[in-house]
């Protein structure tokens, strides 16, 4: 697939992270020997979130089993699971002192659970250490792992996200590994497995995909009871994967916000910078707020 060279607009340009605050998070991250989704995937907002000490925390090591023609994460054959690890990132989220954290992996199809088990591990431990912490996973699909769902839901992580990150029509060239109606049915089990855990997904655009095949996704996602969608620009990041076709203007993100209100999404963010857990802690007091609204509005009737 031949590269458009597309030049990059100027709402999607980031300045370099150079600050004090930056570092300092740098260098706890470091220290505690934790994998990032932020330095892994090269996110654009790594310098404003690790400016405000917020990190994305990437358990199960930093090598994954899938090739996704989207991530920058290394693939390959992972290593043995590292037993310290949940305990490790609770100390850095007590650390830190986190208000809310986001929890995500690389997939380990090599795993019998999928890492489920060593997701409901880092649950635990940072409950036991900073149990005010609201705490947000951000999982694989947990494909042919028989149970694996069922593990870290009764964790009971406060947020469960599993991204779907494009249209189906898209994931043969974009997410050949995944299942888009697998991912479906996994947001729809963890609402009904704990209705009080808020379910969120996420998608790309920019990949190829038409705006009704992004309304499809929206459909989709409400028909799974998902109660929150996020939307951002795909940015290439290497010239070995998927091309950007397009770049997607602020005022068509500020459509697809509208329409996914409109569809009854507790919260929708659509942005060109937009990325899962990017200001996933006041995100996430809006959807309680969101909740706790429609509640009184109920009681109210």
């Amino acid at each position: 697939m031949e590269s458009q060279n597309l030049k990059k607009p100027d709402w999607i340009r980031v300045k370099a992270p150079t600050s004090k605050e930056y570092l300092a998070t740098k260098n706890l991250v470091q220290e505690y020997k934790l994998h990032t989704v932020c330095e892994e995937a090269a996110c654009p907002n790594i310098g404003e979130c690790w400016a405000k000490r917020h990190a994305t925390f990437m358990i199960l090591g930093d090598i994954c089993t899938r090739a996704c023609r989207f991530c920058n994460v290394k693939t390959g054959q992972p290593l043995l699971l590292d037993p310290h690890e949940p305990e490790r990132v609770a100390q850095a989220v007590e650390k830190m002192n986190l208000a809310h954290v986001v929890i995500t992996s690389v997939d380990r199809d090599d795993l019998d659970d999928g890492g489920a088990n060593h997701f409901a591990n880092v649950i635990y431990e940072i409950r036991k250490s900073t149990p005010h912490t609201t705490i947000e996973v951000l999982t694989p699909d947990f494909l042919r792992k028989d149970g694996a769902i069922e593990i870290v839901v009764k964790a009971k992580p406060d947020v469960f996200n599993h991204n779907l990150e494009t249209v189906p029509r898209l994931y043969a060239s974009v997410r050949p590994g995944a299942r888009y109606f697998h991912s479906l049915k996994l947001l729809d089990t963890v609402k009904k497995l704990d209705p009080t855990i808020f379910t969120k997904s996420g998608i790309m655009v920019g990949l190829g995909e038409e705006k009704t095949e992004v309304h499809q996704v929206m459909d989709d996602l409400r028909a799974a009871n998902v109660d929150f969608m996020t939307i951002g620009q795909y940015l290439q990041p290497t010239p070995k994967h998927h091309q950007v076709m397009d770049f997607i203007t602020p005022e068509q993100f500020n459509e697809y916000a509208s329409r996914g209100r409109a569809k009854g999404f507790l919260l929708i963010a659509a942005s060109p910078l937009t990325r899962s857990s990017y200001h996933a802690d006041t995100d996430f007091k809006q959807l309680q707020a969101a909740r706790n609204s429609m509640v009184n509005n109920v009681s109210n009737i």
